[in-house]
């Protein structure tokens, strides 16, 4: 296992970078500790399968350096840095029995036979596959060949780290789930530090103790979940996490209050400095309310039921904004919506502004 440090680390697939939009990865410093279980979250071309591949050794950097402990491993193969990576899509040995693929990565090293035996048993009961061992690999499904990817990506004990590049790509909903459970006992079993790429929030949210955001090559949050949900570091993250995601309106902040175009007002709850720059005041879904007396004026467009709850698409001054209502609030009678004070986050040119105490 290792703690993984990135030094001043940036890539460019341009041979002479000029600018900051010739770079995919921007220049970054991060520690992920020994043990950790990350997710690595972002939307499509946001740089996640570039920073992973720096970090098993796939792609040497442009600039900066890849520790693990405290030995420099930027220019070393991936072989030397003892990680195991599952990719995207399945890559097993069509020719070999299901265990034989799943031993291969220990017989490579020489471990015991019994050893072997027991920790295949153990993987292969863990991705539903004990009953398949005998089976060639050729001829079984994608989702199966891609959980022999996953076990023989988990079957060794002594990596420094295991890399998944959205590893449940082609698995279907319900194993997803399952898969996602084990590997998070694994985590607590055997403490190996894991990174995982996704864009999928609930992939992320369930299974990482830290979640990594990344938006335009940049690591934009990194934190618990929660911290995620009720204070996103950037608008991109209050955006992409929750489903609806956060609510954004345009306002001048002064003091304790955001006063919206129109000459609305929002009691935000804590004193702010004079913002400069586009700004914004984001609420959640979830941290909007109904009423009938004070609040923003709403025009509803239409409710969409979602099982255990419902969600009101509308509009505040001509601005969409949802609301997630609790299953039988009624609607009809209400024309205004009300915030949370102490839910509303300031952003300012996308980056959040931290408040300079609370309201009096």
């Amino acid at each position: 296992m290792a703690q993984i440090t990135l030094k001043n680390l940036a890539h460019s697939y341009y041979p002479n970078p000029q600018t900051d939009k010739d770079y995919a990865l921007k220049e970054m410093d991060h520690v992920w500790q020994d043990g950790g279980a990350y997710a690595l979250l972002g939307s499509s071309g946001c740089g996640k399968t570039t920073l992973l591949n720096i970090i098993s050794g796939l792609l040497r950097p442009s600039h900066g350096r890849v520790l693990f402990n405290d030995r420099d491993v930027t220019d070393a193969a991936t072989a030397e840095r003892n990680i195991a990576q599952v990719f995207q899509f399945p890559v097993v040995y069509d020719t070999m029995s299901v265990r034989d693929n799943l031993a291969f990565p220990l017989r490579n090293r020489g471990m015991d036979a019994n050893y072997i035996k027991a920790r295949v048993d153990q993987i292969a009961q863990m991705i539903g596959m004990e009953t398949m061992l005998s089976r060639k690999a050729q001829g079984l499904t994608a989702d199966a060949k891609q959980k022999i990817s996953l076990g023989r990506g988990m079957v060794r004990e002594d990596v420094n780290a295991i890399l998944f590049d959205e590893p449940l790509t082609v698995i279907d909903p319900h194993m997803k789930w399952e898969l996602r459970t084990q590997l998070k006992q694994l985590h607590r079993e055997f403490g190996h530090t894991m990174i995982y790429v996704t864009h999928d929030q609930t992939e992320a949210l369930t299974f990482a103790d830290k979640v990594v955001v990344m938006y335009d090559g940049r690591v934009v949050q990194m934190g618990k979940p929660e911290e995620l949900f009720e204070t996103p570091a950037h608008t991109f993250v209050g955006y992409f996490i929750g489903s609806p995601g956060m609510n954004f309106l345009d306002a001048d902040v002064q003091g304790n209050r955001a006063l919206l175009p129109g000459g609305e007002s929002v009691d935000l709850g804590a004193e702010y400095a004079p913002a400069a720059g586009k700004v914004q005041i984001g609420i959640r879904p979830e941290h909007a309310v109904l009423t009938d007396g004070a609040g923003l004026p709403l025009t509803i467009n239409r409710i969409e039921d979602a099982g255990r709850h419902r969600i009101l698409r509308g509009e505040v001054m001509g601005t969409p904004l949802n609301i997630v209502l609790p299953e039988g609030q009624p609607v009809e009678g209400h024309a205004r919506v009300a915030f949370t004070p102490a839910k509303i986050n300031v952003y300012a040119d996308d980056w959040r502004v931290a408040p300079l105490g609370r309201a009096a």
